[in-house]
């Protein structure tokens, strides 16, 4: 969450950083407020200042994170003039490299999908609904422009393409590190333009 304060803001980006690495570590139910402080080296009451409770902390965490990612997403393709394709190729990267930064939490993201009864579950719909229709929007714009055939599903198609990104990053960064991110891109490239052909 920004704040206008840039004080404030260092402070809450580092229990981001504290939080999503414990958490993803020992889950979320064994992470506790002295060690999320302890991690990010401030006080324990400096957590309290900055978030009501560990709840607090994690929902906005989830929030931060996602909206990092539907940034990284828009900037590389709409905001970059791209459309059709070659904003969905750019968007794929942007995807590949925010998740080879922030392993943590796209390890947190799939996990938290899954667990249906956490308080956040509807914040975390609603973040990666937000995420998926950037994907929705270039889809769309290109079957408009006739790019891509109109009877193409576009909510399906941009949850697949959203969810073979997630997914491929997360099996290169566990099995297959070696690998360049050139590589992997290319690999997803080539399968984007195979298999949404005009």
């Amino acid at each position: 969450m920004s704040s206008s304060n840039p004080r404030r803001t260092a402070t809450r980006q580092k229990l981001y950083e504290a939080a999503v690495t414990l958490i993803a570590e020992q889950g979320f139910s064994a992470t506790t407020v002295d060690e999320i402080a302890e991690r990010a080296g401030v006080a324990k009451g400096t957590v309290y200042y900055n978030f009501a409770s560990k709840s607090e902390l994690f929902e906005e965490l989830l929030r931060h994170g996602v909206g990092l990612l539907t940034a990284a997403l828009k900037q590389a393709g709409p905001e970059a003039g791209l459309s059709g394709l070659p904003a969905l190729d750019a968007m794929a990267r942007a995807g590949l490299e925010f998740i080879r930064t922030y392993p943590s939490f796209a390890q947190l993201f799939v996990a938290e999908t899954w667990r249906t009864n956490r308080t956040w579950q509807s914040t975390l719909r609603l973040m990666r609904e937000e995420t998926v229709s950037v994907v929705a929007a270039v889809l769309a714009e290109a079957v408009a422009a006739g790019e891509l055939p109109d009877d193409l599903d576009v909510q399906l198609t941009a949850s697949a393409v959203f969810g073979m990104v997630l997914v491929v990053a997360l099996d290169w960064l566990a099995f297959q590190p070696e690998r360049s991110l050139d590589d992997i891109h290319g690999g997803l490239s080539r399968l984007l333009r195979a298999r949404m052909p005009a």
